[in-house]
């Protein structure tokens, strides 16, 4: 059961639920170009978090309305307000989807928020038992990377979505503020290497020590421009670092914005990062980064391609695990030290050096 070329002209209104993070929704824009390409006259809205109606306008090429995902029962992302959350039910219920895409996870929690939208057609992945309810569902392809499960939501449909390439459009606004960060001269030395030293769960954090070896190595070897970045109240993380260099870094921890962010990474050599957004950022931007990965399933997260955007690991049996905080001794981090990623990034800077 798939939808016809008839099915697809009747579709005016689609939501997307995707309630996360800037990661997700990045591995997430193959499946919005795919949406978009089957229907071309459709209006899509993103049920996301408040962060994503930046987003949206800046993807708004492929999405078209934004509203704010309420919390729902059993959903983590924002604390649950029942008169709340029915206000928007209520609401979205009378707006009439066409077609409501559950995009959120396994579908546990989520198959239920979808169904109560109230659209003419749900659809979306299943674990346990199939839903009742839904148009179209398939078991949750647990074994598949993000961006081709988010594909493969598509393709249940029935539509072409074969693309996998991420992509970050840059604003004009976000050159000035990135500018307005950064002291005269700062993009001019060469080569210019980025550590993106934070990430919302402790347990994706490398040690702050280890980045600063790192650093200090690349910035006598090869001369490197140093700058660090870090999201809001995750200063302390870069001052740990800061204070374990020997070299003199730029330090924008929370002075960013996503987008002056991205035009950072636009012009940056290298990219290190912890396994967090701008990692994912980095690959939409093709810059040349290592992402250091610990705890996170590589198999579901890691850059597909593994040359120019290589990760940092070593096996543990505990990974991949879903703690906010490791509850041991971190050692799917602790255990990966800083000469694997000297090496990966010296390969990538003299890459880079001989493209350019």
């Amino acid at each position: 059961m798939v939808l016809s070329l008839t099915d697809r002209l009747a579709i005016s209104r689609v939501a997307i639920v995707r309630a996360l993070h800037l990661g997700d929704l990045l591995l997430a824009v193959p499946a919005f170009r795919a949406l978009r390409r089957a229907f071309p006259a459709a209006e899509l809205t993103l049920i996301g978090l408040p962060w994503a109606r930046d987003f949206v306008f800046r993807f708004r090429h492929y999405l078209d309305r934004w509203r704010e995902f309420p919390g729902y029962p059993g959903l983590l992302e924002v604390d649950v307000d029942p008169r709340r959350t029915e206000a928007f039910l209520s609401a979205e219920r009378a707006y009439r989807y066409d077609l409501v895409i559950q995009m959120h996870g396994n579908g546990q929690a989520s198959n239920p928020f979808a169904l109560a939208l109230g659209g003419r057609r749900t659809v979306g992945f299943y674990t346990g038992a199939p839903p009742d309810g839904f148009w179209l569902t398939a078991p949750y392809p647990d074994a598949l990377h993000e961006i081709d499960r988010n594909l493969a939501l598509v393709r249940m449909l029935g539509l072409d979505a074969d693309d996998r390439r991420l992509e970050f459009p840059l604003l004009p606004g976000d050159w000035r503020t990135l500018m307005a960060c950064l002291s005269p001269g700062v993009l001019d030395q060469r080569p210019i290497v980025l550590l993106h030293v934070g990430a919302r769960p402790p347990a994706r954090r490398w040690p702050p020590e280890r980045f600063a070896v790192v650093a200090d190595a690349l910035a006598a070897r090869y001369g490197a421009r140093l700058i660090l970045s870090a999201g809001p109240g995750e200063e302390g993380i870069a001052a740990r670092v800061r204070a374990c260099m020997r070299a003199v870094p730029v330090d924008l921890a929370g002075q960013t914005t996503i987008g002056s962010l991205a035009a950072l990474i636009s012009r940056c050599d290298l990219v290190i990062s912890n396994d967090t957004g701008p990692a994912h950022l980095a690959v939409a931007l093709n810059r040349p980064s290592v992402t250091i990965f610990g705890p996170a399933d590589r198999n579901r997260w890691a850059p597909l391609d593994a040359r120019r955007h290589p990760i940092a690991f070593v096996p543990v049996a505990c990974s991949p695990c879903p703690h906010w905080e490791c509850p041991i001794d971190h050692r799917c981090l602790r255990w990966i030290e800083p000469e694997q990623v000297i090496e990966l990034a010296e390969r990538l800077l003299c890459e880079e050096a001989r493209c350019g």
